[in-house]
């Protein structure tokens, strides 16, 4: 972990705690820490449970697509220490750019060949953006009427990561299910752009598109043939989203409300597609903005919505940067394959 790194950590932790500060200062201390007190105990600890619950079955999916006959026993610990070192990284670095790269390090400390690292990504990726896809869509028809009638001008941005996540995995089914013709449509549009670009550079982003183009097709093509390691993988993405998607909905509960499960859940898909297009460390201001904005839907009481905001925060980012750094620092044995 670089300087970079922790500038990025600075900057989470100064824009969150001035956004939490701003809301502080309109609120009775006494009046939150009643509140606090008030707190369902079994639902704050099920929020942990929960997100920690989502790291297992990534590191769960790591482990299937990993396995083959001949592969030495790695600790559950190696495995699990992956998705955090990516939460700590996606939450320090703009647009979450450092998560993957941090990955891959993680596998090559645990003695995981480079090359085959990156391919285990790079299956998993695959898989994690086509159950995305079903999320956002689903969603985007079901829910975005919601935002449509109560937060209109928060409903163009939303719209704007919804274009930008689809368009990017439509792109990549593309590749998977029409090669040729992706890769024809990607010359043409490079052609196009030579008209207007400097052909050097123009010729340069040809280059590494096709790159990715042919090795996206490749580990498209393996995961065609390993049926059994695609359901599996299937089945643990589907519960990790549904395990990180539900954490606003049981912060909810650990409030003594009772929402509906759909709309809440709806609500935060919409809030993650929105914090992609924020290009700050962890999203942050964005993030909360976006929190009190539509949460206020369903929490009408100003001091459970700063408690709730901090909570939400604390989840999802704060507490895997924390599991993170604990990731980073104790490496797991090195085992190196046959």
């Amino acid at each position: 972990m670089n300087k970079k790194h922790f500038i990025g950590m600075l900057i989470v932790l100064l824009i969150s705690g001035f956004v939490i500060w701003q809301e502080l200062r309109k609120t009775p201390i006494k009046a939150l820490w009643g509140a606090s007190k008030k707190l369902n105990i079994s639902f704050l600890l099920l929020v942990l449970l929960v997100m920690v619950l989502s790291y297992a079955c990534e590191a769960a999916i790591i482990w299937i697509l990993e396995h083959k006959k001949g592969e030495p026993h790695r600790s559950a610990w190696s495995f699990f220490r992956i998705p955090i070192i990516q939460a700590l990284f996606n939450a320090i670095t703009p647009l979450s750019t450092g998560g993957q790269p941090s990955q891959l390090v993680a596998m090559i400390q645990m003695g995981i060949e480079g090359g085959r690292a990156t391919s285990i990504l790079l299956m998993k990726f695959i898989i994690y953006q086509i159950c995305v896809l079903f999320a956002y869509v689903s969603t985007i028809i079901f829910g975005f009427h919601m935002v449509i009638t109560k937060f209109s001008g928060l409903a163009l941005f939303i719209l704007i990561g919804f274009i930008l996540h689809v368009s990017s995995i439509i792109f990549l089914l593309a590749i998977m299910f029409a090669y040729r013709w992706t890769k024809n449509a990607t010359n043409w549009l490079m052609n196009l752009l030579e008209r207007f670009m400097n052909k050097n550079t123009v010729e340069k982003w040809r280059k590494n598109t096709m790159e990715k183009i042919e090795t996206f097709y490749a580990e498209g093509q393996n995961l065609k043939r390993e049926k059994k390691k695609l359901l599996g993988a299937s089945i643990l993405t589907i519960g990790q989203l549904l395990c990180f998607y539900s954490i606003p909905y049981l912060i909810l509960l650990a409030l003594n409300l009772t929402p509906s499960w759909l709309e809440v859940t709806q609500m935060n898909i919409m809030i993650i597609m929105f914090m992609a297009i924020v290009p700050i460390p962890g999203a942050s201001g964005g993030a909360e903005f976006s929190f009190q904005t539509l949460f206020s839907t369903f929490i009408h009481s100003n001091i459970l919505l700063t408690l709730g905001m901090f909570l939400w925060r604390f989840t999802t980012y704060f507490f895997g940067m924390i599991l993170g750094i604990f990731g980073w620092l104790f490496k797991p044995k090195k085992v190196k394959s046959h």
